[in-house]
């Protein structure tokens, strides 16, 4: 999985511009079967609580919070 792509899936969905799963596809390069991919990873993996909205036809997140796949020196 490229980390990066994921990252930038996570932030589309923050601001509530993924779009549809054709589009933030397009929009990231990757394929549809991929989107899906980082769908399913997030609910299971990440356990976030990430929908989609048929109307807007837009990924968002139910609840408030974060996910942060950057590594982090809790030293610093």
């Amino acid at each position: 999985m490229n980390n990066i792509k994921f990252q930038e899936f996570i932030e589309l969905i923050m601001e509530g511009a993924s779009g549809s799963p054709a589009t933030v596809a397009e929009r990231l390069g990757i394929s549809e079967r991929l989107v899906y991919y980082y769908v399913s990873v997030l609910k299971k993996e990440f356990k976030a609580p990430v929908a989609y909205c048929r109307k807007q036809k837009t990924y968002y997140f139910t609840e408030e919070g974060k996910i942060d796949l950057k590594w982090q020196n809790p030293k610093k």
